[in-house]
């Protein structure tokens, strides 16, 4: 029973350090509009989700525009990944694709900075 309850404060602790890592970039960022914390808190659940479901489907279906463009189309999926979770999630606001895409980036580089590893398998 330990393990577990360890796991989900571990689930926890990573997601409030995701959505403080959502608000600094909106913060960053005045094409990118997030409501409080706890949208932003939403927001890192969703962005979790998303990037665990929708994003390899997008990856997949994408494989030869990928490899023409050395990987780089991966910033395009990014950004409408952002873009599709802005359009879920009330009280976050992204004023088009490039402000997705520089939030995909500066938010990768912040989580980073985090440690923040959501679905991290032991």
């Amino acid at each position: 029973m330990s393990a577990k309850t360890n796991s989900w404060g571990s689930i926890l602790i990573q997601l409030i350090i995701a959505g403080l890592a959502v608000i600094i970039t909106g913060y960053l960022l005045p094409g990118v509009h997030v409501e409080d914390f706890w949208v932003a808190v939403i927001i890192a659940a969703v962005l979790s989700l998303l990037n665990f479901t929708v994003k390899p489907i997008l990856i997949f279906l994408t494989i030869p525009i990928t490899v023409v463009t050395l990987g780089l189309f991966l910033l395009v999926i990014n950004a409408l990944i952002i873009m599709l979770a802005a359009a879920i999630i009330p009280g976050f606001v992204v004023d088009g694709f490039w402000w997705a895409l520089l939030f995909s980036l500066i938010l990768s580089i912040i989580n980073a900075l985090f440690g923040v590893s959501l679905f991290e398998r032991d």
